[in-house]
């Protein structure tokens, strides 16, 4: 019932007639696995400014799609996309928009690498549609991650609908520890840094009560140039 995006409406579909994102590993004959990402998917959306979700060329200003956790360092594993594919993708992905549904690891190709940095496996029941033109791409040990800059805004979606304040909140609540663990591992300095981070993202939290659909969103997602 969510408003496919004008510059999706040309990707191929699955049997179930979802769009198959242009991030998607696609095997030969012809289905997705939306665990997998394609084959140079990460570097050649960031050389040819791409957007993960649709595949077109993106403008100056991008939208990250993450978990509540990235709100706090900044940091995601995939490149950036149109705004209006990012909230399309943050409230109709059937994983993203349902907090019960879990990874499927079975079944997964041996070539199967897991993504760079420090990832959380769970369902975090909340995603992100960070918006922003200042981003960029760095080095991890295990490969490229993109750290993205202050917000222009800041959308939450749970359910496939805007997320209520609590359910951001217990989100970040039950996800932190993972990033407390990583940050003790350098120090009191960086357990302090982190905390600073952490205060920052409360900030952005949403309002007690949200006022728009999904749909809503949808309709007036116009990009910025």
């Amino acid at each position: 019932m969510i408003p496919i995006p004008t510059r999706m409406r040309g990707l191929p579909r699955d049997r179930h007639g979802r769009p198959i994102p242009w991030f998607v590993h696609v095997y030969d004959d012809g289905s997705p696995d939306f665990r997998v990402i394609r084959r140079s998917g990460i570097p050649e959306a960031y050389r040819f400014k791409l957007c993960w979700v649709c595949g077109q060329p993106r403008g100056q200003w991008v939208a990250f799609v993450a978990g509540p956790m990235c709100a706090v360092n900044r940091v995601s594993a995939e490149p950036p996309s149109h705004r209006d594919c990012a909230i399309y993708s943050a409230t109709a992905c059937p994983f993203l928009a349902t907090p019960s549904m879990n990874r499927r690891e079975r079944g997964l190709p041996e070539e199967h690498v897991d993504p760079p940095g420090i990832t959380c496996w769970r369902n975090p029941g909340v995603a992100l549609v960070w918006v922003t033109r200042d981003w960029n791409p760095f080095r991890a040990p295990d490969g490229a991650l993109f750290r993205f800059g202050d917000p222009a805004e800041v959308l939450w979606f749970a359910n496939g609908r805007p997320a209520a304040r609590e359910e951001v909140q217990h989100s970040i609540d039950t996800g932190f520890p993972l990033l407390q663990e990583a940050a003790a591992q350098d120090g009191p300095d960086a357990l302090a840094e982190l905390d600073r981070q952490l205060a920052v993202a409360l900030a952005l939290l949403p309002a007690e009560e949200p006022t728009r659909s999904a749909a809503g969103f949808e309709c007036c997602a116009e990009d910025r140039t």
